[in-house]
């Protein structure tokens, strides 16, 4: 039985373009579960509100999905920075500012093992549950080759050890659940919108691709894959 047979709730954390994509795909190819969105910015009245930066709101998120009345099955974690009208990624070392960093960490790093946090409580050790959070593979410190990037580089492979630990804890809590680290590919949204001039066409993916890639990933991960750092193509991206 994969995702798309599942009975219960599932949390998409982060309405932006993939985050809102993967909602919808969801609801086509799972029918048997309730969909509800996380965030800061709300579409409709099922949304939890969710800031990521904000302790009193982690409370807030814990009680709504206490009031669930089907048990918490799939939680997708879309959410990351990259940039603002005031922060860009580091070219070089000169470039690299303590605010910068911490912005980068608190997103990329912390957000996620926060929301494992979160949703461990209610988490069921008798009924398959996957985590799933995307990454990205500038955060491989074996495939850099590149430099630059230090900050989102540095949060995004912290992110992945965190969520690797995650995953020893969680096969000895929860034997079939599933942590899922994905690199969705380049997507064409606002995250990546600055930097899209130098990625080849077939390489660009809508949102609606990349969500079909993740979902399907997801579907077919069986707890034996748990804690592997995947790409939108199933290859394993190196640690």
């Amino acid at each position: 039985m994969t995702i798309r047979d599942w009975e219960g709730v599932a949390l998409i954390i982060g309405p932006g373009d993939i985050g809102k994509c993967i909602s919808d795909y969801l609801k086509t190819v799972s029918p048997c579960l309730d969909v509800i969105s996380c965030g800061r910015t709300l579409s409709n009245k099922n949304d939890i509100y969710l800031d990521l930066e904000n302790e009193h709101s982690f409370t807030s998120f814990e009680h709504k999905i206490s009031l669930f009345n089907k048990p918490l099955r799939l939680v997708i974690n879309t959410s990351g920075f990259l940039h603002s009208k005031f922060i860009i990624p580091e070219k070089r070392l000169s470039h690299i500012n303590r605010s910068n960093i911490i912005k980068n960490f608190s997103i990329n790093a912390i957000a996620p093992i926060l929301i494992a946090k979160s949703i461990e409580q209610f988490i069921r050790p008798d009924l398959p549950f996957s985590f799933a959070s995307l990454s990205a593979r500038v955060g491989s410190i074996g495939d850099n080759r590149l430099g630059g990037w230090y900050s989102y580089r540095a949060s995004k492979a912290a992110q992945n050890q965190f969520l690797k630990t995650l995953s020893i804890e969680w096969r000895r809590k929860f034997p079939l659940s599933i942590v899922s680290i994905l690199h969705p590919g380049t997507c064409d949204t606002k995250l990546s919108k600055p930097f899209q001039s130098k990625v080849p066409k077939d390489k660009l993916f809508n949102p609606l691709q990349s969500s079909e890639y993740l979902i399907n990933i997801i579907s077919e991960q069986k707890p034996s894959d748990s804690g592997k750092f995947l790409a939108w193509d199933r290859s394993i991206i190196p640690w």
